[in-house]
Formats: structure tokens, sequence, C-alpha cells
């Protein structure tokens, strides 16, 4: 299945067209329902002009698990997303001013200087706002109450607060965007980094840094290894067992070399089972880019099982021979997504894109045409190397187009697009559910808590291929999605010069700048000291009508838009493995680890009562045992290979095998949740019987009321009949301890 088009951590440059791009809608020739037809057809995708629109048929729009119904009741048309409008003109993606508003700064300082109105004319306005006050003492009290509240500054004071400060010394190939955004946000940048602390570090591939011990970072510790393309199939497969129906988005996998002979069985039962079919696999290497060592395959013995499949693991799926085609030509999409926050789980979606175009018409794998990687690879960094790319200025034409552009085309010719981006959001919050237990261990590990560090944020590159249906399915997730604006165009044999990519601009800038807006310091702190402030004298903290026009009222609207926990209600029931992460967390013991020891998987046994005399102690050490050595011996651990304790995904596998033995008739996700259940009921429990005991053995008799509440602060306890029988045994405990010291 298609890893095609797929750009990875680290990725070269991006195509890119030629300056002056336009926005003009795409006509409706071109467009080829046949393309939208059941498998089988030929010429499949994009029809000449004068072709009808009868091919497209909406009623095989609606995969199992991931209808419209189940993202929200109404049809999931948040005044966000609204995809019926986006289809007339390009969601999200709004004209970014190439300077400044009229009135407003100028645009060139990046150091932030120079990125406020004049300091004389500043100091005329606040001086004529000081001689235009209330006349005698009612003028001066007025004056002192507006002094001494709190974030009630006039314009010139308002223009002279201190903007936000971004180190942009490590930003690499993104540079450029984030000096436009900055620019238009007329923050403050620093190139070479600073001494004193930044709010914001932008980070052009890792999270690398441990000398950042505040303010915030745009990488998630562990992010490049929780998406690499094993880990990614893992994580997927353990929420398609739980789920099979939610989870039909992503190709099926098996993981090289470790399961060879598992696929070389499979394909073999399937084809015996039906002999017309013809499958093809396309074989991805787990740490490859810039489709480097991708190949496609027929049959599992034209694997190349040389040395490098030992040195260099690799991922082989189920291609997608029936993919959605325009003018005959196969494309993915790259969609970007911002995780603002794990805990809470935050996710936002730009609703604008990047369309990239294969350079030769799509015609299905065969053995002649099995090596034609212009064809059947999407890959940006694969196709700039065709005769047949072309960098165009429109947004509507060339080999990379806006997502928006193709929507206006479907919509045109009667697609569902509104189903579609309901399909999308789907998949994006179902692949961010699977991915954050993996991140929230790396997380604690880098970050532990009580330590100081940073708060993360991420863009996310997503890759998704449309079938015919329409269908979205995930190919890949790059944790460091290119994110250049231009190209380089040989202008002679061996020289080369960088060309601006307005197709690239529109949408890279639009998300990076407000990614920046959403993650804003100050707008928080100004939301916290409104909050804590006192009564406002009427008028005291309004605006004077010549106060300097702030940035953000120059800027476009946001081109992000939430989804989560906007449709948390719809998806709050797959969070079932986050929970057993939180688990695994709880009993690490060692901050800074990423395994579990032993020991800390006996606790786990023993604080939850799941040891019993069909399921000894030495049962659970030999299941440790077992599972930690398979795992181990795969050594896909990319940070604690060493380390031969049990990893997250083991010990999920761990749970689930425990969570068979103990609820053996239901459904596996039932099973998975009942054993949470019971796991949390007792820690909890646990937990309780421990405060009241230590509050009940520091206090002098009688300190504990029948109330049930402790004297003095402190944390939260039980209450009820529950604390009363807690509280009875802390008596009983303590009556045995003054036995034993009279020797009674």
């Amino acid at each position: 299945m298609g890893t095609e088009g797929i750009e990875q951590a680290g990725m070269g440059t991006e195509g890119i067209e030629q300056a002056g791009m336009g926005t003009e809608a795409v006509e409706p020739a071109g467009l080829e329902p046949a393309g939208l037809r059941t498998a089988g057809t030929g010429t499949e995708g994009i029809e000449p002009a004068g072709k009808g629109t009868e091919g497209i048929e909406l009623a095989g729009l609606e995969p199992a698990g991931l209808g419209i119904a189940e993202m929200e009741p109404a049809g999931l048309e948040p005044a966000e997303m609204e995809p019926a409008r986006e289809a007339e003109e390009p969601p999200g993606s709004p004209a970014l001013p190439a300077e400044a508003p009229q009135g407003g700064p100028p645009v060139a300082a990046l150091s932030g200087e120079g990125a406020l109105p004049g300091r004389e004319r500043e100091r005329e306005q606040e001086r004529g706002r000081r001689g235009a006050g209330a006349p005698g003492s009612a003028g001066r009290a007025a004056r002192g109450r507006a002094r001494r509240a709190p974030g009630r500054r006039s314009g010139a004071e308002s223009a002279r607060r201190p903007g936000v400060t971004v180190d942009s010394s490590k930003a690499k190939t993104s540079l450029e965007a984030l000096k436009i955004s900055l620019r238009q946000l007329r923050w403050k940048e620093f190139p070479f980094g600073r001494r004193l602390p930044c709010d914001i570090y932008w980070h052009g591939v890792s999270f690398h840094d441990s000398n950042i011990f505040s303010g915030q970072v745009n990488k998630f510790p562990g992010m490049t290894e929780t998406v690499r393309k094993i880990t990614l199939s893992r994580a997927m497969r353990t929420m398609r067992d739980l789920f099979p129906l939610e989870y039909n988005f992503y190709p099926r996998s098996w993981i090289l070399p470790e399961e060879l002979p598992l696929f070389v069985a499979e394909v073999r039962t399937m084809k015996d089972s039906n002999p017309s079919w013809k499958p093809t696999f396309i074989v991805k290497p787990d740490g490859g880019c810039q489709g480097d060592g991708i190949y496609l395959i027929k049959d599992p013995s034209d694997i190349r099982l040389t040395g490098s499949i030992q040195s260099r693991p690799a991922v082989v799926q189920e291609y997608i021979c029936k993919p959605l085609l325009v003018d005959k030509l196969k494309f993915d999409i790259r969609l970007y997504v911002l995780l603002k926050s794990l805990e809470p789980l935050e996710i936002y979606i730009a609703k604008d894109g990047l369309s990239r175009f294969c350079t030769e018409p799509y015609q299905e794998p065969t053995l002649k045409n099995l090596h034609q990687v212009f064809m059947h690879l999407t890959n940006y960094s694969l196709n700039i190397h065709s005769g047949n790319f072309i960098h165009s200025a429109s947004a509507n034409t060339g080999s990379k187009r806006t997502f928006s552009s193709i929507l206006c085309r479907l919509s045109s010719r009667g697609a569902d697009v509104k189903k579609l981006w309901s399909d999308i959001i789907s998949l994006v919050i179902k692949t961010i559910i699977a991915l954050t237990p993996e991140l929230k261990v790396y997380y604690q590990s880098d970050i532990p808590a009580g330590k100081p560090g940073p708060t993360c944020f991420q863009i996310l590159g997503f890759d998704i291929l449309l079938m015919k249906d329409l269908k979205p399915v995930l190919l890949e997730v790059n944790a460091n999605p290119s994110m250049r604006i231009e190209h380089e165009q040989e202008l002679s044999p061996g020289v080369f010069e960088n060309v601006p990519s307005p197709v690239d601009e529109k949408v890279k800038v639009a998300v990076i700048r407000d990614t920046l807006r959403l993650m804003d310091p100050q707008k928080k702190k100004r939301k916290d000291t409104q909050c804590q402030s006192p009564e406002q004298a009427p008028g005291a903290s309004e605006e004077p009508p010549d106060a300097a026009p702030s940035a953000e009222a120059a800027l476009p609207s946001l081109c992000l838009k939430q989804v989560f926990p906007k449709y948390a209600r719809h998806f709050s029931y797959l969070r079932l493995v986050d929970r057993v992460a939180a688990l695994f967390i709880r009993f690490l013991g060692v901050k800074g680890t990423t395994k579990l020891g032993p020991t800390g998987f006996r606790t786990f046994i023993r604080n939850c009562k799941l040891s019993n005399s069909n399921f000894s102690m030495a049962a659970v050490d030999i299941l440790y045992i077992d599972i930690t050595r398979r795992w181990n011996s795969m050594g896909i651990d990319h940070k604690e290979s060493g380390n031969p304790g049990m990893c997250l995904q083991a010990f999920v596998e761990a749970f689930f095998c425990l969570a068979q033995k103990k609820y053996k008739a239901l459904p596996l996700h039932k099973q998975v949740l009942s054993l949470l259940e019971l796991c949390e009921c007792r820690l909890a429990a646990l937990h309780g019987k421990r405060l009241v005991w230590g509050c009940g053995l520091a206090q002098p008799r009688g300190a504990l009321r029948a109330t049930g509440t402790a004297p003095g602060p402190g944390p939260a306890r039980p209450h009820g009949h529950q604390v009363l029988r807690l509280q009875k045994s802390s008596h009983q405990l303590r009556a045995l301890m003054c036995r034993d010291r009279t020797g009674s």
C-alpha cells in the first residue's frame, strides 16, 4: 500500500512553483467522474471537458465506523471547518499581507527594533492624552486608578509593552517562513540565540536542547521515534485489535525482518482462499526519507533479502492500486496538524494543505511498470527530478497545488466534500490517540513532573491518500514536515538559485504564524491578569480612540481549527491504551526512564491484586521475562536499547494477556476496559487507605472525626462509609501497636 509521496523527518526542499500564484477557481473541465467509479477502470481519474458528473457515486462514501454520524449527529459543521463554504473559497488560506497595513509599523526589523511607531509620535500622543485628562483632583484620581489597575495601559504604553521573544537559531529549513510570520506578528526574533530565556524556542528537527528550563519549544521529546514507520504501525495495529472498524484507514502492515515468515504465510493463505487476488506491496525502510529505499513488489519472494534488511528494518504494506486521480495523475495530500498539548489533549487542523502529484500518468501496477517511481510515488524529492515536473504560479495547476483547489474541483462535480472533511478529522484524531501513549512516556522521561522544563507543542505533517470512493487512507505521519517556501532552480549546468514558491508560502506561513498566535504566552498572561485584577472603574480599561492598532487586528482569521477536545465525546472511548500507559508510568519508579523493571511489574500486580491461586507470582515473573526478552530482541527502542526492562508496547501486550485470562468471554476491548476499571478502582482504594492511615497515625486520638474529614489543610480524602471503615482499621492498628509496646 502506499507510502507514496511521503516526506519524513529531515526531508529536503518541497516543491515549489513560480511567483504570482493565482487563486482563481478551478474550471469544471478536467474532472473525470469515471475516476470515482468502482475498481477495474483503465483510465480512471479526471475526464476531459464535456463529460457528465453521473459517475460520482456518493452512496458508497460511508465507510463503516467513520461516518459523519460518528463525528457529530448534525453532520460536523463547526464554524471552524465549514467544508461546504471551503469548497467555494480555498479554506483556511487567507492572503498573507506582503507588508504591514497602512498606518502600521514597518516590516523590516527582524531583531524587533523599529517594530513600533515612532517614539516621538508616541510621546506626543501620551502628552496629549495626559493634557486631555479630567481637570483637578477628580482627574488626578481617575488617572491614579488607571495607573494602579493592572493591564489598563494607554495605546502608546501598550505599544511599548515587551513583545514575545523567539529564539530561531535552530530553525533550519523553516527559517524563512518563520521570519515572515514573526514580522507579521511584530514579535522579536533572536536569530543567534539569547543569553536570557526566550518565550518560544523554534527547532527545525527535534527536541534536543537540555538547557531550556522555561518557555515553550515547538518539538515534543520522543516525537521522531514515535512516528517512525515501525512504531506507528505497531501503535495502529494495537488500536485495530481493540477497535477493528474505527482503525480501518491504515494499510495492513508487517514488520521486517521479524515478521517476514508471518507475512509469507498470510499472503499464501489469502492467495489460496482467493486465487484471483493479485496484490501489490510496498516496502518502506523504517528510517527512510525522501523516498529513499522504497520499492514495490508483487510477491513476498521479491523482498530484497540483503544485509541491509537486518541492519535497516522496514515495513511492508498493501499498496493502494486504485487511488483517486486528477488529470490522470496520482497525488497525495499533506495536511498540517498542530498538537498544542498532551495533557489535556488539544489538536488543531489546518484548513488547507498541499496536494503533491506524480509526474507520469497512473496505471495499475504490473511487472512492467512496477519500477516507475514517477508514476507510483508522489514524493516531491523524487518527482522534482522528472522532466515533467511543473513549477506553477497557480494554486490550481502544476505538480504541487493547494488541497483547497482539489476540494473546489470535487465539489463542482457534486462530491460530498463535507463528509470528506469529516472523515479526515476522524482519521487525524484517531491517529493522535494511537500515538499519545508512547509520547507521554517519552515526555515524562525528558521532562519529569516537578523538574523545571519547557512546555511543548508541535506541527505534524499527515500524508493522506484518497481512494476512488473518497475514503482517506493514512500513509505516514511526519514529525518534521518540510516548511521551506522556496525551491532550487537550475540557471545553468551546476548553477542553482532559490526561487520563491507562492503555493508553499501561502499554506506554510499561515500554519506557522497561526501556530504562534495560538501559543502566544502573553495572551495567557493578559487573561490571568484580567481574572486577578479588582473591579475596574467605568471606562478605565477602555483603549483610547487613538491607540495604536494591534498586530492581531491586522491579521487574517486563524487557519487552524480545533478538533479536540471539541469532538472529544465522539472519541474518548478509544483512549484505552492511554489509560494503560498511565498505569505504566505510575509504576516506573525511577524518573527519566522509559522501561519498567521486574520489581515495578511485580508491584503493579500486587497493588492491583491480580495474582491468585491460578496466577501465582512465579507465573507473573515468567510472563514478564518472556514478553520483555522478545521485545528487547527486536531492538527497536532507539533511546534505551541497553536497558533490559519492559517498554510500553511490551507492557500493553502483557496487560492484554492479563485481561484475556481474567475475562475470557468478552471481546478484547471490553476485556481491557474491565481490567482497567478494576486496577484503577483498587489503586484508588489503596491510595485512600494510605492517606487515612497516614493522617490517623500522625494525629492524636480522636483527631479524625466521624464526619469523614481530616483536620487541617491537605489533599482531598475519601468521604462517607468508606472513610469510617478505614478509620476503624486505623484505630485497630493503633491498638495493636499499643499492645505490642506494653507486652500484653
